[in-house]
């Protein structure tokens, strides 16, 4: 395993506990079983720590995207200069 490897599986344990870490922003099962929580399409802001690990959680996902993506195109740019200069 080399360098980016581990840093691919530590990113993305980070990932899953801020996407852990999000509050519920539903009544759950039990709201909809009971009839509660008619105002599902209501607009809640997010506050204080909520907002910080929400922005926190898209910046960890993008991040993780662009590297996934990266290791991808750089594994195939060097499994192609390896094959050609053999």
């Amino acid at each position: 395993m080399d360098w980016y490897d581990y840093l691919f599986m530590i990113m993305s344990v980070v990932l899953i506990v801020l996407c852990l870490l999000q509050g519920g922003k539903t009544e759950g099962a039990s709201g909809a079983i009971t009839g509660g929580g008619l105002n599902v399409f209501v607009k809640t802001k997010e506050r204080g720590s909520e907002r910080v690990v929400s922005i926190l959680t898209y910046i960890g996902a993008i991040i993780f995207f662009v590297f996934a993506i990266l290791i991808q195109v750089l594994g195939v740019a060097l499994e192609v200069t390896s094959s050609t200069s053999v």
